[in-house]
């Protein structure tokens, strides 16, 4: 019996095809960036299916629809503007559709939130970084469009998250294989949704080695800019622990930012990376592949692409189908910023 053409979705069309829905969304719109072999089989998934694609690509680009909606805690730090980007990329090839932005903050984000939502419907909302509270997901479940969360998972919403303790334990052991057993951690501040689950990384690979826990090497900055993921916080965490009578031979910073704040704290006092103290981040931030900065790779401008690519697919489908609930792949990368303990 062939599917209903009601109940697919451009998301059933690209799986079907082997591409992205960008795809999709290309040859639908006779994009002329496809090649004649992609196009045809898309065409072919598309008859096979009986897909109708009116209500996604005509909807959003008719303006039918009111819009996609992207909250974040902030718009400005780099960490979020590499998803933005792969965001950005799959409504670009979707079409004309209005993008609108919530800046949650970081003091209050769940009373930016609402708002946010209180100004009027959306046509769907992509939630990044903030698991919802039972008062935020009873909102979201208002909503008239879907709802995907990035970096947080909820089984009433489409999840794509990761984890960031054991993002954390892959970046403190890599430090422990390389022999050092004097291993600091920059942190953020308490607040941060990150915070609680790289320190929890960090200890658990520290007890795995036999390493005993030292309490003056978790420091944070002052600055509480982006709840202290930030250069100026990554430089002030660095001070405190180069005065420690007993240095630490490796500092694993929480972001990608802090470790360029502390490896510019380390280079204007004269300590150098890596032979005097190894510096490890956590992102990899297009600017860490340049500075030679070890990190966990997050592969932020994908997940931000899938993230989208999801809610797209959900505004095009007229059912609410299975929740996705997909963790995302860390990976270290490790460049010359580590080196052996000295």
């Amino acid at each position: 019996m062939s599917p209903s053409s009601s109940r697919t979705t451009i998301y059933d069309v690209a799986d079907a095809a082997g591409v992205a829905i960008s795809t999709v969304s290309r040859v639908l719109n006779n994009s002329s960036e496809v090649s004649d072999t992609t196009r045809q089989r898309v065409r072919d998934a598309i008859d096979r299916l009986q897909f109708q694609p009116q209500r996604m690509a005509r909807s959003l680009a008719s303006k039918e629809s009111p819009g996609i909606a992207v909250a974040m805690p902030s718009f400005t730090s780099l960490f979020f503007v590499e998803i933005l980007k792969g965001i950005k990329d799959v409504l670009r090839e979707v079409g004309d559709t209005d993008l609108m932005l919530c800046n949650l903050g970081s003091v209050d984000p769940e009373a930016s939130l609402e708002r946010f939502l209180s100004r009027g419907a959306v046509g769907g909302l992509l939630l990044t970084s903030l698991p919802p509270s039972t008062e935020v997901r009873t909102s979201l479940q208002r909503m008239q469009g879907p709802v995907v969360l990035l970096g947080a998972k909820d089984p009433a919403f489409d999840s794509i998250w990761w984890d960031d303790a054991r993002g954390a334990r892959l970046a403190v052991e890599h430090l422990i294989g390389l022999g050092h057993t004097r291993i600091a951690l920059i942190s953020a501040h308490p607040w941060s949704q990150a915070a609680e689950p790289r320190l929890s990384g960090y200890t658990a690979a520290l007890e795995a080695a036999g390493i005993p826990f030292d309490p003056s090497l978790v420091v944070r900055g002052a600055t509480l800019k982006h709840a202290g993921f930030s250069e100026e916080a990554g430089a002030e965490a660095m001070a405190k622990l180069m005065a420690l009578d007993n240095r630490p031979t490796a500092v694993f910073a929480a972001s990608d930012v802090q470790a360029f704040g502390a490896w510019s704290y380390a280079r204007d006092n004269g300590i150098r990376v890596p032979r005097e103290v190894s510096i490890m981040g956590y992102d990899n931030l297009k600017l860490s592949r340049f500075l030679d900065l070890t990190t966990v790779d997050q592969k932020m401008q994908d997940t931000g692409r899938r993230a989208a690519e999801r809610l797209v697919a959900r505004m095009a489908s007229s059912g609410s189908g299975e929740k996705l609930n997909t963790e995302i792949e860390l990976e270290l990368v490790s460049r010359r910023s580590t080196t052996k303990a000295p």
